[in-house]
């Protein structure tokens, strides 16, 4: 599965609260790849959409 994190992101921080083995923060408290695409295995695939489903402003995109 792919993950996209748009710039739609203003840092609620839900999705690295939520799914910590996926997202982390930045040092301002938005998510840190913001503007990225990354992989992520089926072992976590449970957690990134978890992650994506709990933030606000719809910034991460999940692509399977």
């Amino acid at each position: 599965m792919q993950v996209s994190v748009t710039d739609k992101c203003s840092g609620h921080g839900r999705c690295y609260t939520l799914a910590k083995g996926v997202y982390q923060d930045d040092e301002i408290g938005y998510n840190a790849a913001i503007g990225q695409t990354f992989e992520v295995g089926a072992d976590r695939a449970d957690e990134a959409r978890l992650g994506a489903i709990n933030c606000p402003e719809a910034a991460i995109l999940i692509s399977e």
